[in-house]
């Protein structure tokens, strides 16, 4: 049986990400670790120059399943695009409470509100780049 996780790059600010989704989402990191912190930090395959304090791994459980990310090495950074990461709530106000905490700093695509399918469903790109879907009180069809 296989599993599939979500794995995020990040340019340079990786860390200030996680702790950012902590505390929104009420996560836990599990783990972060450094390029300094690799067996041979001083080799440049495994910490490229400038980028001993970024984060080289790093794994947050958000509702029992794992979020994985890391920096892109100096200048391998790509924009996030073609996907969202999506979040449920059981009600439309935890689901509110969640996107508000979200849309600081963000870029909102569609405003929080009411839907044909869900009580209460929005879009947006955070402070860091990641495309976000949050929801809640979903709608049966059938």
């Amino acid at each position: 049986m296989a599993t599939l996780d979500n794995y995020l790059f990040f340019d340079g600010n990786c860390a200030d990400a996680l702790r950012f989704y902590e505390r929104v989402t009420g996560g836990k990191i599990l783990s972060m670790m450094k390029y300094s912190d690799s067996p041979t930090p001083l080799d440049p395959q495994h910490c490229p120059p400038g980028s001993e304090n970024l984060v080289m791994h790093a794994s947050i459980d958000i509702g029992g399943r794992n979020l994985m990310a890391s920096d892109s090495p100096k200048g391998t950074f790509k924009p996030m695009q073609g996907f969202a990461l999506s979040l449920v709530y059981d009600t439309a106000e935890e689901a509110k409470q969640k996107f508000d905490m979200f849309a600081d700093g963000a870029q909102v695509t569609m405003p929080f509100a009411p839907t044909f399918w869900a009580q209460g469903f929005g879009m947006l790109t955070d402070k860091f780049g990641t495309p976000w879907m949050v929801g809640g009180g979903f709608k049966q069809h059938g």
